[in-house]
């Protein structure tokens, strides 16, 4: 994925230079990158893989 089109996983906010962001694979499966905005890492918004449907955070 190119970093002009990074969005939130959760919010769908664009987050390309945004300080504070993750990225990291699906913890259940591990084949959907997930991408979170700092934002929806601090309130806890849910996301879901779209690969497995795996629902987090936890």
């Amino acid at each position: 994925m190119s970093e002009e089109n990074l969005t939130c996983s959760s919010c769908k906010k664009r987050i390309t230079n945004q300080p504070g962001t993750a990225i990291f694979n699906c913890p259940d499966c591990g084949k959907f990158e997930i991408i979170r905005c700092k934002h929806c890492r601090e309130i806890a918004a849910k996301y879901t893989c779209a690969s497995c449907g795996f629902t987090g955070p936890n």
